[in-house]
């Protein structure tokens, strides 16, 4: 493990970053190596970071969805621990799961302190050979979980799952009560932050007032699940694939839980006829290459997903598991961002998981819908703007070819707050890369990781300077950063979304140069013409700034009113709205280092109240909340719609 975190940091932007599904085990659970009363408890209870493989189902796994209708009351004087709320809680009102709390009920609309949850559930009794487990596809922020009153755990930080072992707690004789408590207080040493009211004032209030342009949707936003695992069980697996000539190999290695030692099996189904190779398991750590002689390759034009199967044993298997998997690499070579050896120029946007009443809970019609309509477009890729998004979406992703920005839930954090403060941002974003890492490595769609979006040395809308050193903190804070990922994944790529004018000291340590420019909007508003000039310049001197670096413009565009229509073109028109998107496209166009071009936003999206956001929607959308086009989305469609993979 140290072996690969030092070639993890050693790694220059110019080496191949070959890319499957997977990526080396990080060392906070490759490493995890504990006892246990029974076998399988431990790899779960022991270890709070432990991120468990999504619940396929197999011959050996059984899964069951606990969502729906759950019991719900806010909890604003914080008083139901104290009461034992956690032993069953009356005078509820229902709340669908999953879903935001905050479009629901009229009181809760800008509530982020505690609110609980229960509902009931039968299961049969766990054995010695069997595990039950509760996962959490999402809570957002802070949650603690209780079975029949009895703890057990509680996670922070949002957008990523979490799961418990339940053996212990469950009734096999009478209807089991899951009760959980969740808050999303906003706070400034949280990831993301809320701007420090007290050392900087603010020309601009919002409500609620966050340091980001996006509402703060609370609640459980994911599903529940409730999983029934073998004693002995895969705990994980991770999967790489390079080139070899005209083949693939593909790396597979397995974490098998209790320090179990054994045969296994992989077989590779999918191609011409199934590949199977066998893995000697010693001490619950496996490894082996599986070749495939005439590979199909993952890519935008042609996702093809091969399926791995897992088993443990040498007879009838102890645990199966299968994993869709792609074969494909990815590399950055000088100004080009090449996959499968090809160059590729990203077509997309940043996106929000943003419907109306179910706020960020997911919404399987829409994510279906949005990504039918990013393919009516012609868009081929997208940012995870700005969190982790579900693994369903990841998914789906595979499936439609869309090549994925993974992103942090780093957005607009500061560098002018308190040491304290920044601590624990630096503390809670080495976690959750951590935990993005492991869940999200084995997607084939991941091609590039986003370290965090648009910090700041100071919060938006103050009227302060900034503090001296806060080029200086932010720069260490994020080499810290860059450093932790790439030990974690030497595969991909590693980039960090600038705002614009932002410290060429942070983005300049990504692989990639990402930034966000809003010429003809927030800067020289209404003046498109300026606008183009003026981002010709601003892009030029930060590739000369940066070094020969490809760059991605992650986000550009202007608010539009659907209907708002005006000639010649004025701002909040949709008409405005197109000719600026317009406009940066023919500049970037004509940019040979410019590899990507990402304009915000596929759709409009809920965010606090202010003076600037009419409805308390961002209405920078090519298509509305409820996803009609507008003039933008015609226009990128008749420009992207049969555009080859190197063009923007």
């Amino acid at each position: 493990m140290a072996d690969m975190t030092r070639r993890g940091l050693d790694m220059t932007r110019r080496q191949m970053f070959e890319v499957g599904a997977g990526l080396a085990v990080s060392a906070s659970l490759a490493d995890v190596a504990v006892a246990a009363p029974a076998p399988g408890k431990a790899d779960i209870a022991a270890n709070p970071r432990f991120t468990p493989l999504y619940p396929h189902e197999s011959a050996t796994r059984t899964t069951r969805d606990l969502s729906g209708l759950w019991d719900f009351r806010l909890d604003p004087e914080d008083q139901g621990e104290a009461k034992r709320w956690f032993e069953g809680f009356d005078q509820a009102r229902r709340i669908p799961v999953p879903c935001s709390w905050n479009d629901l009920f009229d009181d809760a609309q800008n509530y982020f302190g505690a609110a609980w949850y229960q509902t009931e559930f039968h299961a049969d009794a766990p054995t010695r050979d069997r595990r039950l487990v509760i996962r959490f596809g999402s809570a957002v922020y802070h949650a603690k979980v209780w079975l029949n009153g009895h703890l057990l755990g509680e996670h922070l930080g949002g957008h990523l799952p979490f799961a418990f072992d339940a053996s212990d707690a469950v009734h096999a004789d009478k209807p089991n009560r899951l009760v959980v408590m969740v808050e999303n207080r906003l706070r400034i040493d949280r990831v993301p932050a809320i701007p420090d009211t007290q050392a900087f004032h603010l020309y601009q209030e919002d409500l609620p007032e966050t340091s980001y342009d996006f509402f703060p949707y609370s609640g459980l936003h994911r599903p529940v699940w409730l999983c029934s695992v073998p004693a002995v069980h895969l705990r994980d697996l991770t999967v790489t694939t390079r080139r070899s000539g005209g083949a693939a190999l593909v790396d597979v290695r397995l974490a098998v839980s209790g320090n179990w030692s054994g045969p296994a099996r992989l077989t590779l189904s999918g191609g011409a006829s199934p590949i199977e190779v066998g893995v000697s398991v010693s001490n619950g750590a496996g490894m082996a290459t599986i070749h495939v002689p005439s590979p199909r390759l993952w890519g935008p034009n042609d996702p093809f997903l091969y399926t791995l199967t897992t088993r443990l044993g040498g007879g009838a298997p102890l645990d199966e598991y299968a994993l869709p998997v792609g074969l494909r690499t990815v590399e950055v070579k000088g100004e080009a961002l090449l996959v499968n050896g090809e160059p590729v120029h990203l077509r997309g946007f940043g996106k929000h998981e943003d419907f109306a009443l179910h706020g960020r809970g997911l919404d399987l019609a829409a994510l279906v819908r949005d990504f039918e309509l990013l393919k009516w477009i012609g868009a081929n890729s997208f940012r995870t703007s700005h969190y982790p998004y579900s693994e369903e979406a990841m998914m789906l992703a595979d499936r439609y070819g869309f090549m994925v920005i993974g992103e942090t839930p780093a957005v607009s954090m500061t560098f002018a707050d308190a040491p304290a403060a920044i601590a624990a941002r630096h503390k809670q974003l080495t976690e959750d890369i951590t935990d993005l890492v492991s869940r999200d490595k084995n997607h084939a769609c991941v091609i590039l990781w986003s370290i965090a979006n648009e910090p700041l040395t100071k919060p938006f809308h103050s009227l302060e300077a900034a503090p001296g050193d806060a080029v200086a903190k932010g720069k260490a804070f994020f080499a810290d950063m860059f450093a932790h990922l790439r030990s974690l994944d030497s595969t991909r790529p590693v980039a960090l979304v600038s705002v614009q004018g932002g410290p060429v000291e942070w983005v300049s340590q990504g692989d990639v140069i990402c930034t966000n420019s809003y010429n003809g909007w927030y800067a020289g508003s209404g003046r498109i013409a300026d606008a183009g000039v003026t981002l010709e310049r601003e892009i030029r001197a930060l590739h000369e700034k940066c070094g020969a670096k490809p760059i991605i413009v992650t986000e550009f565009g202007a608010d539009a009113m659907a209907g708002i229509h005006a000639q010649p073109a004025e701002m909040w028109s949709e008409d405005f709205q197109s000719d600026l998107i317009a406009t940066y496209l023919d500049v970037l166009a004509g940019l040979p280092f410019v590899i990507g071009a990402h304009p915000w936003a596929f759709a409009d999206f809920k965010t606090s109240q202010n003076i600037m956001r009419v409805g308390s929607l961002n209405l920078k959308g090519v298509f509305t909340r409820d996803r009609r086009p507008k003039e933008a989305a015609k226009m990128l469609h008749g420009r992207w719609a049969k555009a080859g993979m190197n063009s923007l």
